[in-house]
């Protein structure tokens, strides 16, 4: 166990301070962590997580400009490109949640509007 990495986190409604003690040294509490790619945050309601993942999906769309842009690649292969790439990085882990309908709204307005701009370029 690497103590440096190592933080704690007290998860639910009454978050309290946490003091545990490794090898004469308190451990750091964190109200969110990235943990196997998914953002784990006190509140258990994994806004951060969606918007981590949103912000993530516009980071490789815009990576992807030129490809997007290209009007010698077909609409399908854009859209597959879209599945492959970004959806998998939106939705990796969401069958473990249930999700907020506002966290379902905004998981489909990026992705609406992301489809609508393949489709006019």
């Amino acid at each position: 166990m690497s103590k440096p990495k190592t933080e704690v986190q007290c998860v639910g409604r009454d978050r309290q301070q946490l003091k545990i003690v490794l090898e004469d040294e308190e451990l750091k509490q964190v109200d969110n962590f990235v943990y196997l790619g998914g953002a784990v945050s006190a509140d258990q309601w994994g806004d951060k997580d969606i918007e981590r993942r949103i912000n993530l999906a516009g980071g490789i769309v815009k990576n992807l400009d030129k490809i997007w842009k290209a009007w010698n690649i077909s609409k399908g292969t854009k859209v597959l490109l879209y599945h492959i790439s970004v959806q998998a990085i939106v939705l990796y882990n969401a069958q473990t949640r249930t999700l907020k309908e506002e966290q379902k709204w905004k998981l489909t307005v990026f992705k609406m509007s992301l489809l609508k701009r393949l489709c006019v370029a």
